[in-house]
């Protein structure tokens, strides 16, 4: 029976079952406001595409064809000063800001799981650190108690055997002198 604050050792502690693979598996609790539907995945992988350079590059080219089309007199659908150009600049920043808060707050809360997660594997191992550093202590003060035995017996072997060649001695000067 194990006492009340006494570590538990690997033959009280419960078995667990380890699943080597959990690092792999899509983790359930990293849900939040914005939710894992098909709308939140789209939105933050559109939300990441904001800021790659194949979006910079399109983006700047579009504006050099629009200002050119419409500069150089190929189309008027917006002249100078584009205020067409700039409405789709607004309607843009309308939608990337909370696009790109979304996918700030869904990493956010990736990496506060993957913390916790951490922070808890240091507390198994430090607990498995703990019952190890209790069973060698356990363990050591077994092999002292054996040694300090076998101490004793060795001892006692040793009386015994001069006992013994005590013994004899004296049967065999008893031999000799009634012969």
């Amino acid at each position: 029976m194990k006492a009340v604050g006494e570590p538990s050792t690997p033959a009280t502690a419960p078995k667990k079952i380890r699943d080597h693979l959990r690092f792999h598996r899509p983790n359930a609790h990293l849900a939040n406001a914005f939710g894992n539907d098909q709308f939140a995945l789209k939105a933050e992988a559109f939300a990441r595409f904001f800021g790659t350079p194949t979006f910079l590059g399109a983006q700047t080219l579009i504006v050099v064809l629009w200002v050119a089309a419409n500069a150089l007199g190929f189309s008027h659908f917006d002249v100078y000063p584009f205020i067409l150009l700039n409405l789709a600049f607004s309607l843009q920043s309308a939608y990337a800001a909370p696009l790109i808060l979304l996918a700030q707050t869904r990493q956010a809360a990736r990496d506060k799981a993957q913390s916790e997660a951490d922070a808890q594997h240091r507390e198994d191992l430090a607990i498995a650190g703990e019952q190890r550093q209790a069973l060698l202590e356990k363990n050591s003060e077994q092999l002292i108690a054996l040694v300090e035995q076998n101490t004793r017996l060795t001892e006692l072997t040793q009386q015994l055997a001069q006992r013994i060649e005590q013994l004899t001695t004296e049967m065999h000067g008893q031999v000799v002198a009634k012969h």
